[in-house]
């Protein structure tokens, strides 16, 4: 029976983690929760699952934290969302803890030291998102196997093939309406905005160890195949499937063994065909800014980020455009000093500071 600490419990991933255990019961057993705040489905979890240790980071950030650390956890399932996941990646860490990790920004803002922590501490951390995983699954689940070119797939988002001008009065309904993902909002937007990608990029870097020139990004608009690994023989495997969280989220409790999964499977009985497009750079020019901070490096990515979440928030709360999320990431990022990164105290502080500027822009433009 494989013990599991779950953060981010309420969110898209945590309630798919939720339904796995529940189907794989005799396998599975939740020792801990934490959400972000203690609302009722979060209450419901705790009934129904009787963990020994839960908590609402809203209320007691201390006691949830504390769950990324639990003794008795085989596994620590990080699905929080945005910067405050860090945290959570860097307690279960220092902790010896095995990481299932589903938040991106762990990565993203501080990949170079929760790497360098994870290889001190001798623990794994096993990729959740479907691209990452899909790689993972390629490389028969090495992550320090070798290989050619790294090829993530993207769905190209809400807006794929619109230009610029069409963009501006596009509404927060619109950019949810994801064509084959069913994920939380700020994911959704970012997959609209294709900022998503870029920091898949930045994961791939940092997990897989590839050099920027080895990564590149396609447009796959049916979300069948969710990334590609090309080997120096010129042999390219491929991770199939429909579009769903099931298998990845299913592989990272599982790995080495796989479950059987609710996921659709795919039907060779009627004929479909499998879109590839190159990226065209001048529609998502966040995706473009990403990769400028992740060459960069430093304090750039962590900047990035906090931008983005303010931006996000604010144009879901109709407070700026669609288009105004880059006018304001850009801006924050052109205000950024580059910083080299020592500490996960100076993340915190760069995010602070990126977060005050975006919100300062933000008013400025209503």
């Amino acid at each position: 029976m494989k013990k599991i600490a779950l953060i981010g419990s309420t969110g898209s991933i945590g309630k798919q983690v939720l339904n796995v255990v529940r189907r794989h019961s005799d396998k599975y057993e939740i020792v801990a929760l934490a959400a972000m705040n203690q609302s009722a489905e979060f209450l419901r979890q705790v009934k129904e699952f009787s963990p020994k240790l839960y908590a609402a980071a809203a209320n007691d950030k201390k006691s949830a934290l504390a769950v990324a650390e639990c003794e008795n956890a085989d596994l620590i399932f990080n699905a929080a969302g945005g910067f405050a996941g860090l945290d959570y990646s860097v307690k279960a860490l220092r902790a010896g803890k095995t990481l299932a990790l589903a938040n991106k920004e762990t990565l993203v803002c501080g990949g170079e030291l929760i790497m360098r922590l994870a290889k001190e501490k001798g623990v794994d951390i096993i990729p959740v998102d479907s691209e990452h995983s899909a790689i993972w699954q390629c490389l028969n689940f090495d992550r320090k196997a070798p290989f050619k070119r790294l090829i993530i797939t993207a769905s190209g988002g809400a807006f794929r093939g619109l230009k610029a001008a069409e963009l501006k009065d596009v509404t927060p309904e619109q950019a949810l309406n994801h064509p084959t993902w069913k994920m939380g909002d700020k994911i959704t937007v970012d997959s609209a905005t294709l900022l998503n990608k870029g920091y898949e990029v930045i994961e791939a870097h940092v997990l897989y160890g590839a050099p920027y020139n080895k990564i590149e990004t396609v447009i796959q608009p049916q979300s069948i195949v969710h990334s590609l690994v090309e080997f120096k023989d010129g042999a390219v495997l491929a991770q199939m499937g429909t579009p769903t969280m099931e298998v990845p989220i299913s592989i990272a409790l599982s790995y080495p063994e796989r479950l059987v999964t609710c996921a659709e499977p795919l039907s060779f009985k009627t004929a479909f065909s499998l879109q590839f497009e190159p990226l065209n750079k001048k529609s998502y020019p966040l995706y473009d800014l990403a990769l400028k901070c992740a060459k960069e490096g430093g304090s750039l990515p962590c900047a990035l980020n906090a931008a983005d979440e303010v931006a996000v928030k604010a144009f879901l709360e109709r407070k700026i455009p669609f288009t105004a999320i880059y006018e304001v990431v850009n801006s924050v990022i052109d205000a950024t000093e580059r910083d080299e990164i020592v500490s996960f105290k100076q993340l915190a502080e760069i995010d602070r500071a990126a977060r005050w500027k975006a919100q300062k822009l933000i008013y400025k433009m209503q």
